[in-house]
């Protein structure tokens, strides 16, 4: 309800009440299930309004109840606060002015202790520990790309936040909570005890200092172009980003385009910023109805609000990937309009989402919500994996040990089964209860899959949209034979894929790929600068974030209006993109991993008199971090899991006989660190005119290409991964035992003539038709050698003992009988 009244105040001030009152729909969905609801002053104004959850819901009567209890019974104020008495003074209906007990946004974390919490206490108690509050990611990746400014620490996040003092406060089973512990100790930089506030960015008298240490612009960065998306603020108010704060930025249903399309007649139908209808969504059992249409569940899209940015997982899910391109063009001749700032292709779209699944359906609470201690980075906060459905060729999910595909270590996990749980965790009782049947899977961390049960050797997803997805595991689908010749080699015949490989890492379709991040930071302040028009400046998220935390603005709906500008405006270009075949590496589970460029900034500052300060520039790591004594270049190569999942896996070749994939680049550029200047020029490149410009700056600490992380000497020229000790690139030893480039040589260097047995056998086949003309002919070929190559070794191995060994006795026999 937060955006819808955001506008009402606007129009209430406009319109006397009377009107307002007199303009109600006759037909009020409250009212008509509770009719005494219009004894309350709200719905003189409000008629009309959608209930916020189905009448006949259990949540929907505690609040009637609830509302009956407290004088209210519509029960607007159970949620919002205010005086339901009264009915003719706006102001005085909203708890009067400068109020603290009226809740425009009641999901916001800086008042939902009094909203939200009232039924739902643990999850406003873990709110603030939760990576999608602090991100503490985000700002530990960008301080790495400006000189790794903590190293592997994660000191900083949006709000100073410590985790509880007990262990056995975290959310989970006590298994879970023993495996955190574990983790814990594994890497303690990222599973920290507590965080500090984010340092302030520079303000206008301090924009000199940039001179003396050029780092400092990180913070800038930072907080206007990183930050938006936590939890305790509203965010950035474009098309695609519209959404609530706090527990409203999951919990209610935004459009892209930000229009109310409910039944609230105080509500500007022609403004933005709103909520869809005054609805709350989440589980199976809370039903939204938008026009005449009901769902349930979190639409991905209320995800990709905030996950469109940074590995891009939200937008990859549904099959979108960024373009520069702005075609095709849109029904009246335009450009495709912009989707979180952005434009986009249609791509393949995950399987999971082409079945009818969403985010949450995979996602846990405590993956989301937190489990009230902190957790710094995705792959610490994230509790799932593959097998944890799906089994692996050989055992079913109940018979996998904890922490399989999980391990933080190089080798596979190892230990008892982990069977199935008969309970949920008690926090999510609220939640819509499905029955166990045999029970409820369990993730690699110990805790029950509550929407994912066995029933028998079958593996039952229960959807928040509503469907009951049957799966077979993979075991039994390779016991039925349903699994293709490929895959059954990829996983049973070479049984070590499974053992350091993420599943994900053969079936993710596609990958976003942005190459080179030139990031330009620009002080330009026109008092300093005679050509400068006007002084250069961006809106601080975090600063934003924590004036609500200031008395006069908790109650606030966002942030419109705060000033919390600073000076530096950012901008951000990209070398090239690429979605094909991402290249391969080692993430901090210790599996083979896709890996995609993460934060890979050049960086260009601008002084505050115009004039650049740095120009291009790649920061190095402080010297001994990343296997580098001397500091390594501080452009990061992330591993990530490219939620493009199909049934469809990429190629062997894709892998085994790409330099990509090893991380040696994609090639065909030339050298990054050189100028390149086009004009006229002769044969032997000297330039002709006397006035020319470089058509491409040089960018200094660059010698190799944005794609390439290692050499072929096993020797790392780039980051890959700042959070976990075993994220990195593949050594010489794993290159050269992955690397099969070049195998059609082994055959074809001796075809057509080099050898005699190999030219009869050629020109036998050529003369008879027989040379193989397609992919499945010459793969019958190859494996018809290898099986008589196969053989002949065989015999040759049982013939010659048995010949020597026959041939032993014959002479001894012989040598008896002459005796």
């Amino acid at each position: 309800m937060d955006g819808m009244l955001r506008t009402s105040q606007l129009h209430l001030s406009l319109l006397p009440l009377a009107v307002l009152i007199g303009a109600a729909a006759s037909a009020d969905p409250i009212t008509d299930h509770f009719p005494e609801a219009a004894n309350s002053g709200c719905m003189k104004c409000h008629a009309g309004i959608e209930l916020i959850r189905e009448p006949d819901s259990q949540m929907m009567q505690q609040i009637m109840n609830h509302g009956r209890e407290i004088g209210d019974p519509a029960g607007c104020v159970v949620c919002h606060g205010g005086d339901p008495t009264e009915t003719k003074d706006k102001v005085a209906a909203h708890g009067g002015e400068d109020s603290t007990t009226f809740y425009p946004a009641p999901g916001s974390s800086w008042i939902n202790q009094h909203t939200c919490g009232q039924c739902h206490p643990k999850h406003v108690d873990v709110q603030w520990t939760s990576l999608m509050m602090t991100e503490a990611g985000k700002i530990q990746g960008v301080c790495w790309a400006f000189g790794s400014l903590t190293g592997y620490e994660h000191r900083w996040a949006n709000y100073g936040v410590s985790n509880p003092d007990d262990p056995n406060d975290r959310l989970g089973t006590q298994e879970y909570r023993e495996y955190m512990e574990r983790l814990k100790q594994i890497e303690p930089n990222v599973f920290v005890d507590s965080h500090e506030p984010l340092p302030d960015a520079l303000k206008v008298d301090e924009l000199h200092r940039l001179k003396e240490d050029t780092t400092l612009a990180a913070f800038t960065y930072i907080r206007q172009e990183c930050q938006r998306c936590h939890h305790a603020v509203k965010g950035r108010q474009v098309r695609g980003d519209f959404r609530g704060i706090g527990c409203s930025s999951c919990h209610t249903p935004y459009s892209n385009e930000g229009f109310y399309e409910g039944g609230d007649p105080t509500v500007d139908r022609k403004a933005t910023g709103h909520m869809l209808v005054h609805s709350i969504q989440g589980t199976r059992e809370a039903q939204v109805t938008v026009h005449d249409t009901t769902y349930s569940g979190i639409p991905v899209e209320t995800c990709t609000t905030c996950h469109d940015r940074g590995k891009r997982i939200g937008v990859s899910f549904q099959g979108l990937m960024e373009t520069p391109y702005h075609s095709p063009y849109a029904a009246d001749g335009g450009p495709q309009p912009a989707l979180h700032t952005k434009h986009y292709l249609a791509m393949e779209q995950d399987v999971h989402y082409q079945k009818g699944m969403t985010c949450q359906d995979c996602h846990t609470s405590i993956d989301v919500h937190s489990d009230g201690f902190l957790a710094a980075a995705n792959l610490a906060s994230v509790q799932i994996e593959c097998a944890d459905c799906h089994g692996t060729p050989e055992k079913f999910p109940w018979e996998l040990p904890l922490g399989y595909m999980d391990e933080f270590s190089m080798e596979p996990a190892v230990g008892s089964a982990r069977g199935v749980a008969t309970e949920q965790l008690a926090h999510t009782l609220q939640g819509y209860g499905y029955e166990p049947r045999d029970g409820f899977l369990l993730t690699a961390r110990g805790n029950p899959y509550e929407n994912v049960v066995r029933d028998g050797d079958d593996v039952i997803v229960h959807t928040a949209a509503g469907k009951d997805i049957r799966m077979k595991p993979l075991k039994t689908l390779i016991d039925e034979q349903a699994v293709s010749e490929r895959g059954v080699v990829a996983m049973k015949g070479v049984a070590k894929h499974l053992d350091r490989m993420e599943c994900y890492t053969c079936h993710a379709s596609w990958t976003p790929q942005c190459y080179g991040c030139h990031v330009k930071v620009d002080y330009s302040q026109k008092d300093k600068c005679p050509e400068c028009s006007e002084s250069l400046e961006g809106f601080d998220w975090v600063a934003a974030g924590r004036m609500h935390e200031e008395p006069q603005h908790r109650n606030d709906r966002g942030e419109a209006g705060y000033d919390t500008m600073i000076p530096g405006k950012v901008t951000e270009q990209r070398s090239y993109l690429r979605w094909e075949e991402p290249m391969l590496g080692i993430n901090g589970e210790g599996r083979v991993t896709p890996l995609a460029p993460g934060c890979q900034p050049s960086v260009t500052i601008i002084g505050e008199d115009g004039e650049p300060i740095l120009l291009n520039h790649i920061y190095k790591t402080t010297p001994g971090l990343e296997r580098s004594e001397d500091g390594q270049l501080a452009i990061d190569m992330s591993p990530t899991q490219p939620h493009t999942t199909t049934k469809n896996a990429r190629t062997c070749e894709s892998c085994h006989a790409s330099r990509k994939a090893l991380g040696l680049g994609i090639g065909a550029t030339r050298p990054w660190d050189e100028e390149h200047i086009v004009d006229l020029e002769t044969v032997d490149g000297k330039i002709l005119p006397n006035t020319y410009q470089p058509q491409m700056e040089p960018i200094a600490n660059l010698d190799h290409d944005w794609s390439q992380i290692v050499d072929k000497q096993g020797n790392q020229v780039a980051t890959v991964g700042h959070h976990f000790q075993l994220s990195r690139a593949f050594t010489r030893d794993e290159q050269l035992h992955i690397s099969r480039e070049g195998t059609c040589l082994a055959c074809h260097q001796d075809i057509p003539d080099k050898s005699l047995s190999v030219s009869f056998l050629h020109h036998v086949a050529e003369y008879t038709g027989q040379l193989p003309t397609t992919n499945a002919k010459h793969s019958s070929l190859v494996h018809k050698i290898m099986l008589m190559s196969a053989w002949l070794q065989f015999l040759l191995a049982i013939a010659l003992p048995v010949l020597l060994i026959g041939g032993i006795w014959h002479w001894r026999r012989r040598a008896r009988a002459k005796v």
